[in-house]
């Protein structure tokens, strides 16, 4: 597990933010599906990525004995496995419940935010367009090395982001070499999904497409960024601290010890 994470750190943290944040989130990757348990959202999407199937907390206030079981069931019903994220609104007791139970912790994440700065600058080697057409989904699909069977699930989350956004590939000889997602509400802008082609890596192309989408954020009338990055990923935690951003709050994953 990366140093830069703190366990105890995922149930500290501003209250009215990180509530704030995880909307925002939510939002800006809408899962298929959300059905609402005893003040937690189990949210579905066809097994494509974690955040989209997974358990999380809203305004926990029943039994967690019957949140487990209510999930298990949930996800099982639908052929994927109870995965449980845990924000600093989960709780301790939480994450304490679900240990007990037998379910490991996984892929720590830290939630970073920045101030926008007022002399951000458009990149004339990025090109900005407000839908995900099918060229876009496929270059990513091929660049992410998403799964044939989950593409027509990627495209369709995609699509369904009903907040302003924004999908940003940056071009070289003719080619995208790195792409990018930002959505825009309530006066912040999160970016999504950076990523660069390993043979473009360790360039500075990160730092573009990044400072692209914050641009672009702040034309939407933005004032703040956040962001997710998996802890363990410290040249992309390194990158976002040279862009301004900060640490704000931490999450991280459960699912059943195998």
């Amino acid at each position: 597990m990366s140093d830069l994470y703190d366990a105890k750190q995922s149930t500290r943290g501003d209250p009215a933010l990180i509530r704030l944040l995880e909307e925002c989130a939510f939002n800006a990757w809408p899962a298929r599906q959300t059905v609402f348990f005893d003040g937690w959202l189990l949210r579905l999407g066809a097994g494509y990525t974690k955040r989209a199937n997974s358990a999380n907390a809203w305004c926990t206030t029943g039994s967690m004995a019957d949140v487990i079981g209510a999930a298990e069931t949930f996800y099982e019903r639908h052929a994927l496995p109870p995965v449980f994220r845990l924000s600093p609104l989960a709780g301790e007791e939480a994450d304490a419940a679900l240990a007990a139970a037998g379910y490991r912790q996984i892929d720590p994440t830290l939630v970073m935010t920045a101030p926008l700065a007022h002399d951000t600058r458009s990149d004339p080697t990025v090109t900005l367009q407000p839908e995900a057409d099918a060229a876009w989904c496929a270059g990513f699909a091929r660049a992410n090395a998403i799964a044939p069977a989950m593409r027509a699930t990627h495209d369709e989350m995609l699509a369904a982001i009903a907040m302003p956004k924004v999908f940003a590939a940056l071009w070289q000889d003719g080619a995208p070499i790195a792409y990018g997602l930002a959505v825009a509400e309530r006066g912040w802008v999160g970016l999504f999904d950076i990523l660069v082609v390993p043979e473009a890596r360790g360039r500075g192309v990160g730092r573009r497409i990044a400072a692209a989408l914050l641009d672009w954020g702040r034309r939407q009338g933005a004032r703040q960024a956040y962001l997710q990055v998996v802890a363990a990923n410290t040249p992309a935690f390194k990158l976002y601290q040279r862009l301004g951003f900060h640490h704000a709050y931490d999450y991280h994953y459960r699912v059943r010890a195998t």
